[in-house]
């Protein structure tokens, strides 16, 4: 035999050949991007365009989660245009410029918010921090578990649309919820987004809906089943509505008073729904409850 007929014999043994069907890998868990998550439940806060209701949904849900118990760091993902600070009334010294310039550690510029919940502040009209490269993207990410080790709910409030920076920390989350209005151009955007999030992969589970500023619950009911509708036929995905929050003059009014909905109108149908929203995602644990029964983390959510 030749040793060039040898050389082509031999080159099978070293052919990279995937793994069978049964065994392979899902793809969607092996992103380096989940690589960094802590043990706490990540959730990403996104949307497809401004204007939604994002941040105030983040900052919310975060306090509603507080309220009922639950430890939770929030991050303002929007590293340039920073604004949960002010919807929560707090006046941070620090934020995370003097992080990632080396000048303050993640811990000391933590702010601690109504119900016990920790706001790591970002800045604002800083442009150059709009795109994280992936090395400091992962520092920030994997600091996170430094905040509050034994925290159950880490929160992120993404900036707006589908920047590079808001789609990985979509692919770090266990969950990614996506914010939409009843109107055509937000109700576009947000599929626009959970579109290029499948394209790129490494979700661990597809995308939840929140419809916000709905007028009632019929308008809210027929904006999700648009959305699903239409993931479903060209997407082959099936999303799932978390829930919805109703249009709430209570609302602005919170926002000018620079204190968050839950506090400020906590009867309010807005604050009602932003708990109720909790409610789908932290099973009521009482407080200070004896060791010997505290119900261990991972069954207290609800997937």
């Amino acid at each position: 035999m030749s040793r060039k007929e040898t050389h082509k014999t031999a080159a099978p043994v070293i052919r990279l050949v995937p793994p069978a069907a049964g065994d392979a890998p899902r793809v969607e868990r092996e992103h380096p991007a989940q690589w960094a998550r802590t043990k706490a439940r990540t959730i990403v806060v996104a949307s497809g365009k401004g204007g939604v209701g994002k941040s105030n949904l983040a900052a919310n849900l975060a306090l509603a989660l507080g309220e009922r118990g639950a430890k939770v760091v929030l991050l303002d993902g929007d590293l340039a245009q920073a604004n949960l600070d002010i919807l929560l009334g707090l006046h941070p010294r620090y934020d995370l410029q003097h992080v990632l310039q080396g000048e303050k550690t993640l811990d000391e510029i933590v702010v601690q918010g109504p119900f016990g919940v920790k706001l790591v502040p970002a800045a604002s009209g800083v442009p150059e921090l709009a795109d994280l490269d992936d090395y400091r993207r992962e520092l920030l990410l994997r600091s996170l578990g430094n905040v509050d080790a034994d925290a159950d709910f880490v929160i992120i409030d993404t900036a707006s649309g589908v920047s590079k920076q808001t789609t990985e920390f979509c692919r770090a989350a266990h969950d990614v919820i996506v914010v939409t209005t009843p109107e055509m151009p937000a109700f576009s955007d947000a599929y626009a987004l959970v579109k290029l999030l499948q394209k790129q992969g490494g979700l661990a589970r597809a995308p939840r809906i929140v419809v916000n500023m709905a007028n009632g619950q019929d308008e809210a009911e027929d904006t999700a089943h648009r959305i699903k509708l239409v993931a479903r036929h060209f997407l082959r995905l099936e999303l799932e509505c978390l829930g919805t929050v109703p249009f709430d003059p209570s609302i602005p009014r919170a926002v000018r008073l620079q204190e968050p909905v839950v506090t400020a109108f906590p009867k309010s149908p807005a604050a009602l729904a932003y708990r109720a929203l909790a409610a789908k995602l932290w099973k009521h644990v009482p407080s200070d409850p004896p060791s010997e029964v505290i119900t261990p983390p991972s069954l207290r959510l609800e997937a």
